[in-house]
């Protein structure tokens, strides 16, 4: 390569590097729109299952201080089937639930609030994934298409075993709301407890 080239190819890398430095986001950019939230679910159910069994109600919460930016849901059974253990537990009866609207409109309502709420893709959390999940998944991907969170989520009980070290520890006497099994009582509940542990392990999670 001659001088002359050398100098233009010099240029050039420069000028890159320069417009490419000029449309990285600030700081500031990056810390207001990269952030992935975390949303604290509970689900009331009438059975083990979805498809087979219907999710009649479930709450979450946007898990940041205030925890004042909440979702509820109550939906119509999708099912002739049901278990009379299972329902009691939410309160509610056989023929209050099929008064609930239907599970399509309530679905693209969250999905809605996710969207207008979490400016990426947020992190499902709750107390018992295993269960709260598989019911929001299904029910997304049934109703819409399509799940917002994604195909991962964050059991809270396996997490706290895992900060005190000792997998025969329960984190639930960090709630501070009743846990009522209202379902946004239930998920506020847990998403304070959550805070309480960031606080206390200064974790290093972006809220």
């Amino acid at each position: 390569m001659t001088k002359a080239c050398e100098y233009i190819a010099v240029i050039v890398y420069c000028g890159y590097a320069l417009i490419s430095q000029s449309q990285l986001p600030s700081d500031a950019w990056f810390l207001t729109h990269s952030s992935m939230p975390y949303v604290m679910v509970d689900i009331e159910s009438d059975g083990p299952i979805p498809g087979d069994y219907s999710m009649i109600a479930f709450g979450a919460v946007i898990v940041e201080p205030s925890l004042k930016k909440t979702f509820s849901g109550k939906l119509h059974p999708i099912s002739e089937k049901w278990i009379l253990e299972a329902l009691a537990v939410s309160g509610y009866t056989r023929e209050q639930t099929l008064a609930f609207e239907e599970p399509k409109i309530v679905m693209s309502g969250f999905h809605a609030w996710l969207d207008e709420q979490c400016r990426d893709r947020p992190m499902f959390i709750s107390d018992n994934n295993g269960f709260d999940w598989q019911f929001i998944n299904w029910y997304f991907h049934h109703f819409l298409g399509t799940n917002p969170f994604g195909f991962s989520s964050t059991n809270l009980g396996s997490f706290y075993k895992g900060l005190v070290k000792d997998t025969s520890k329960n984190f639930k006497h960090l709630r501070k709301t009743r846990h009522t099994h209202d379902p946004v009582d239930d998920a506020v509940g847990n998403a304070e407890a959550f805070l309480t542990l960031i606080e206390q392990f200064s974790l290093k999670i972006r809220l």
